[in-house]
């Protein structure tokens, strides 16, 4: 089984997460999967709705090219999965988005999920994602803090700025915990990885959820499952695939001007 893992990030500026990420891939991956991580060159350096726009658009281009050098699956490594509708219009393979996969299986552990985002700008387009999924009664709390996306990447090998940056998330996870949710998820892959070396994390009595095996064991079944069954992505209405020759338009087409 091969798996594209689509980071927004790439290894120029993210090297440390990178290495750490690989890490941590190999070790939850089953034996018979690899995973190669791909990134976007410029990353996704600023919170803002702008910038997710633009990475989703390379992230469509991507996920085309890894069913194109027969991938099995593509997983959209960044929480906001920003790209996943037009994603899943656009190919057959399985596409397993980092966000969409915390939050299903959070709703399985507890009954009322808070998000705890990097930056507070995100926070309007977390709860447009919620509402997209369905999930407003489930994921009732979004807060934020103030970082930008690059800036916790500095803290993945390094415990003193993990742990001040685990207290930043605690600090706001604790009031949505005080009023009365179940399960914390850290609203990105970098957050997630930085905290994943913690043991039972929780704030108070709630635990904490790191989606990134999540994600990838999500996309290992919905490859097995695709194998045993046929099963793959409605037709139907949202996710309607889009003719050849306007996949091959969107893939040829520039940039910019």
């Amino acid at each position: 089984m091969k798996l594209w893992y689509q980071s927004y990030v790439d290894y120029e500026n993210g090297a440390k997460y990178w290495d750490a990420l690989r890490l941590h891939l190999d070790a939850i991956r089953e034996p018979e999967t690899s995973i190669d991580i791909k990134g976007i060159t410029p990353f996704d350096s600023y919170a803002h709705p702008v910038v997710e726009w633009r990475c989703a658009r390379e992230m469509m281009v991507q996920a085309v090219q890894a069913e194109r050098e027969g991938y099995d699956a593509f997983i959209g490594g960044h929480f906001q999965d920003s790209g996943r509708d037009e994603v899943r219009s656009m190919g057959d393979i399985p596409v397993v988005a980092l966000g969409e996969a915390s939050m299903l299986y959070a709703c399985q552990l507890g009954q009322r999920i808070g998000l705890v985002t990097l930056n507070e700008r995100f926070v309007a387009g977390h709860l447009h994602q919620i509402r997209k999924y369905g999930l407003e009664h489930r994921v009732t709390g979004v807060h934020g803090m103030a970082f930008e996306p690059g800036q916790l990447m500095d803290a993945i090998s390094n415990t003193e700025k993990v742990e001040a940056a685990r207290q930043v998330f605690e600090a706001q996870g604790q009031p949505l915990v005080e009023s009365g949710i179940d399960i914390l998820v850290p609203a990105g892959g970098i957050p997630m990885l930085a905290f994943s070396g913690i043991k039972d994390h929780r704030v108070g009595a709630a635990p904490v959820i790191n989606g990134i095996p999540i994600v990838v064991k999500m996309a290992e079944m919905a490859v097995k499952l695709r194998r045993l069954t046929g099963l793959s992505v409605s037709r139907v209405s949202d996710y309607v695939k889009a003719p050849d020759h306007v996949i091959d338009e969107f893939q040829t087409h520039p940039k910019g001007l």
